[in-house]
């Protein structure tokens, strides 16, 4: 059985992460932290949806290392991939990109832990326009009510 929405759409969409931090264990595995996680992409954490991930904006000459990729909300289900190839000299600042998030990324995406939901920008031939503005702490905090009138 196919869902039509996503057998259209999910190829279409790439989320991209900036790496915050990356720990190397003995053993050659790795964990990278990013700047999104449930709040953008809760897929992995409800139902186990698989991603793979690729770096981008640089080359690397590093060997790959099995990767996992975590959020920034400090739940031990905020895992966006596990065991990805990754090269080995992922450093903060890095982008990963994370193929197939078209269908479900954003209709999805929340204010978890009250984290701004991201932009959506269109790519096509080389141009790009944002569709969707990146959300702001101000948009979230519009919606709060002064507790002294709140009573009234």
């Amino acid at each position: 059985m196919v869902t039509p929405g996503r057998a259209i759409v999910a190829r279409a969409g790439v989320a991209l992460y900036r790496v915050l931090a990356v720990r190397r264990d003995p053993d050659g595995h790795q964990l990278v932290a990013v700047d999104g996680g449930l709040s953008d992409n809760p897929r992995p954490a409800m139902y186990g949806a698989r991603y793979t991930a690729a770096l981008v904006g640089r080359v690397s000459r590093d060997s790959t290392r099995p990767t996992t990729v975590v959020g920034r909300h400090d739940e031990a289900s905020d895992v966006i991939v596990r065991d990805a190839g990754l090269p080995g000299d992922l450093r903060p600042g890095d982008l990963l990109a994370v193929p197939g998030s078209g269908a479900y990324h954003l209709p999805l995406a929340s204010n978890y832990n009250l984290v701004p939901r991201p932009p959506l920008v269109a790519v096509h031939e080389g141009q790009s326009k944002l569709l969707v503005r990146r959300e702001t702490i101000d948009d979230i905090l519009l919606r709060d009510l002064d507790p002294i009138s709140a009573r009234d």
